[in-house]
């Protein structure tokens, strides 16, 4: 029976589980997308998240839990600088899977790309499409002024270099 089993083991065992998840942790935090098997995308999400989550609040404690689990202080640097400000306000739901179309050649694995979703752009210039700047409108009076202005320096003769007489 398969009572209190939560998790999927992979086919792997604990040591190399871990290691494997702690890699793809690292590759994911520093590259911000990576491209692997479903299964192994949903078994990270339940790695990844919790450390993307104890990440907002910086203290040594939380590093420290981190690193334990990442085993990769460039990751973990980028985790508490960069990555926590960006989901700083978002509840959860920091990583995204997306299926890709084909499969992979040599077992026909379902394959998928995963990545943190404040990181996209794709998704984001979408929904957050900046604003048209507002332009105001002159007076005819103002116009000749701003016109004026703007053609007189170029009123200013230049001389080139065939028209300066010959010493």
């Amino acid at each position: 029976m398969r009572h209190n089993k939560k998790f999927n083991h992979l086919g792997r065992k604990s040591a190399h589980r871990k290691a494997m998840l702690s890699n793809m942790a690292s590759s994911l935090i520093l590259n911000k997308r990576i491209i692997t098997t479903v299964a192994k995308a949903k078994a990270l999400r339940m790695y990844v998240e919790p450390l993307i989550t104890r990440s907002k609040e910086d203290n040594t404690s939380n590093r420290r839990l981190v690193f334990s689990y990442l085993q990769n202080k460039y990751a973990v640097t980028e985790l508490f600088r960069e990555i926590s400000t960006k989901v700083a306000e978002r509840p959860g739901g920091y990583t995204r899977i997306i299926r890709m179309p084909n499969m992979r050649a040599g077992d026909a694995a379902d394959m998928c790309m995963m990545e943190m979703v404040d990181y996209n752009d794709v998704y984001t210039a979408e929904a957050k499409k900046p604003a048209k700047a507002k332009t105001t409108r002159r007076s005819k009076k103002s116009a000749p002024k701003a016109e004026a202005a703007v053609e007189a320096p170029a009123e200013a003769p230049v001389e080139t270099p065939a028209e300066k007489p010959a010493e």
